[in-house]
């Protein structure tokens, strides 16, 4: 396949791992018995933030507070579209403050943000794919927030039922690889669901039950360079052969809390 892929500069919002842990369980994939590394963690998260920018991205960080361990998973905090912020409203009450401090930051750089009324994950379950939002409810965002949504951004937003709580967000199942297509676990949907998204995207690429469980869906893509966890080995692949550039990233501690590479990164367009 010729090398016709085109990356796209853009910008991420991150949060360091300083005060990462595993304290509570809202999802699946935590053991609070189970230690995270903290220095693992900064380690793989340094990497992720070097890799960024050595593709010519920026990259903007946000201060870390001691008493919130998952505010690292910037991705939940907002979606931004146009410059524009609709913030988050948390499904668990551990994580709600994360809001405030987010939205200070995106305040403090210029944005208005509104506050939603539904609860509302952000990034986890918005994803902007250029024409309209594909919207993940099922475990934590609600439908009512999906046309919070669509009002407030006046772009079509496409309801998507998750069907399996260890894909609890909509970026641990989908990923846009670029204006034109996506890469999904279609397991992790509703039978209609499933439909809906083969009718709009035909040619997606498939992962693999592996592929989604190494979460190898909770990737990023600038276009061109797809930022992937390397243990998504078929899905790698797949994308290699669509003429995409696999960059492995291991964010593997990042597991223990059910979080990857797109939950640490929240995209400012």
């Amino acid at each position: 396949m010729p090398d016709s892929r085109v990356p796209r500069r853009r910008r991420y919002l991150v949060c360091e791992p300083r005060h990462f842990a595993v304290q509570y369980a809202i999802n699946p994939w935590m053991r609070p018995d189970s230690p995270v590394d903290v220095d693992l963690a900064q380690a793989q998260w340094q990497a992720l933030i070097s890799a960024y920018r050595t593709h010519g991205h920026t990259v903007d960080t946000v201060e870390p507070a001691p008493d919130l361990p998952d505010m690292v998973f910037a991705a939940n905090s907002a979606v931004v579209v146009g410059g524009r912020v609709f913030g988050s409203l948390f499904h668990a009450p551990q994580r709600r403050p994360e809001s405030t401090h987010y939205d200070t930051w995106f305040k403090m750089a210029g944005y208005d943000v509104y506050r939603p009324e539904s609860v509302c994950e952000g990034e986890g379950d918005l994803v902007w794919t250029g024409r309209y939002v594909l919207a993940g409810t099922g475990f934590r965002t609600t439908r009512e927030a999906h046309r919070e949504v669509q009002e407030f951004f006046g772009h079509p937003v496409i309801s998507l039922t998750l069907v399996d709580p260890r894909f609890y967000h909509l970026d641990t199942a989908l990923f846009v690889l670029d204006d034109d297509n996506i890469a999904y676990y279609p397991e992790a949907f509703s039978p209609g669901s499933r439909e809906v998204l083969a009718r709009l995207y035909p040619e997606a690429v498939l992962a693999t039950r592996e592929d989604a469980m190494a979460f190898g869906l909770n990737s990023v893509s600038d276009g061109r360079n797809v930022f992937i966890a390397p243990q998504a080995e078929a899905l790698t692949c797949a994308l290699a052969d669509r003429g995409y550039v696999p960059v492995p990233v291991d964010l593997s501690e990042f597991r223990k809390a059910g979080g990857g590479i797109k939950c640490c990164t929240q995209e400012i367009r």
